[in-house]
């Protein structure tokens, strides 16, 4: 009797792995839309205004905002519509916000540069949930990996983002940075042509007896599981200490007499460790578990703490960067891999926005009370004010794994 050959073991591997290729690429592309906002926004606001300048930095603040507000939208807009539809609905949002915000900057009008950023912010939304879309239709050993994949291409934005300021900064002056955003403009149609080719399929493993006719869970009984809870801590603490710290590391460069050329090279070798190390997190997580690779995280941002807590040398600003980037990379890729435990395939669009809605928001305000915090009370304070939360999530971790029957430290 002639029997059907199986599929091999490897093809639901290969499909992810294709898929997490094909979102890093979108991943390095429409992702440039964060460092443009992050690195041009303060300045830009600064030029337009001709008065109040203690709200130039209103446009990186709408930025992340609009990240905020587009979490649940975008979502919603995948449930319905499914991933590719939704992620290049998001880079055609992303497309028209770079030219509005180009437009706004030749009319030389603050306000709706303002609403521009939003606006990129928004299909920004859709970006950050690469990474979850990265785990679809994948083996579950393979996860982690995958969404290491997907981070990794910001490395690549990092790189793409800030070259093409520095190309397009004579094309329309005065307003020196109308060129980056017509570019911004550019990059989300090129990113819509990438994200034609993502194909997500169903989930590689089978579901457990009566799995498919059992109905979606409310958002709440999902969000009230320690494990989602302590990854959401995790992942949100991870962020928004990375977020407050690293914004208040240039002032504080310069505050001490040195140079802006260091603090140039200091956020340079920061990125650079943010993204670079996702080429091998995923590996670390399969190796070694969710559990200590956040631990890991989170010591790598209490150490950055206190080497910026132990001085002012140049080497003292950029050692403690290098290690703010690598926590957030082990943090920030272990929490999303632990969040993908929680919930099941009918529930993910809900959970994951409500996941980015938190945390994202969360990411704004650290980002928002960044400048003031450092003005009003100083370097050291910041740094202070950062330690407690880290060390509760290293807390909440450690309960979780010794709830789930994992240990830290290897025996």
């Amino acid at each position: 009797m002639n029997r059907v050959a199986a599929p091999p073991a490897t093809a639901p591997i290969a499909a992810a792995r294709r898929n997490a290729v094909v979102l890093a690429a979108a991943q390095a592309i429409v992702g440039s839309a964060a460092p443009v906002a992050i690195s041009t926004g303060g300045l830009a606001g600064a030029w337009l205004l001709l008065e109040d300048k203690s709200l130039a930095t209103l446009p990186v603040t709408g930025f992340n905002l609009g990240v905020a507000l587009g979490a649940l939208p975008a979502a919603a807009l995948m449930r319905a519509i499914g991933r590719r539809l939704g992620f290049t609905s998001g880079a055609l949002v992303v497309s028209l916000g770079g030219l509005c915000a180009a437009l706004s900057l030749l009319a030389q009008s603050f306000w709706p540069f303002v609403a521009s950023l939003i606006l990129v912010g928004c299909g920004n939304a859709f970006t950050q949930q690469y990474r979850f879309a990265a785990t679809d239709g994948a083996p579950s050993d393979y996860q982690s990996r995958a969404i290491g994949l997907v981070l990794a291409g910001g490395m690549f934005a990092a790189v793409i983002g800030p070259q093409m300021v520095n190309f397009t900064t004579e094309l329309f002056r005065p307003a020196e940075f109308a060129g980056a955003y017509f570019g911004l403009s550019i990059l989300g149609l090129l990113g819509v042509a990438v994200l034609s080719a993502l194909r997500i399929n169903a989930p590689a493993a089978a579901p457990a007896a009566g799995e498919a006719e059992r109905p979606a869970r409310p958002l709440a009984e999902i969000v009230s599981q320690p494990r989602f809870l302590t990854a959401l801590l995790c992942g949100v603490g991870s962020f928004a200490m990375m977020s407050f710290v690293m914004t208040g590391a240039p002032l504080a460069i310069v505050a001490c007499g040195h140079p802006q050329q260091v603090g140039f090279f200091g956020i340079q070798w920061h990125v650079m460790a943010m993204f670079a190390p996702s080429f091998f997190t995923g590996r670390l997580i399969a190796r070694y578990g969710k559990e200590r690779i956040i631990a890991a995280g989170l010591l790598s941002l209490l150490a950055s703490f206190a080497t910026f807590l132990s001085g002012t040398a140049v080497w003292q600003f950029w050692l403690g960067l290098v290690l703010l980037g690598l926590g957030w990379n082990f943090g920030f890729i272990g929490a999303t891999a632990m969040v993908a435990e929680t919930h099941r395939p009918s529930e993910k669009n809900k959970t994951q926005g409500f996941h980015d809605l938190v945390l994202f928001s969360t990411v704004a305000f650290s980002s928002f009370m960044s400048g003031r915090v450092f003005v009003s009370s100083g370097w050291e304070t910041m740094n202070l004010v950062a330690l407690p939360v880290g060390l509760t999530c290293l807390a909440a971790i450690a309960v979780e794994a010794r709830r789930a029957g994992h240990r830290l430290v290897a025996g």
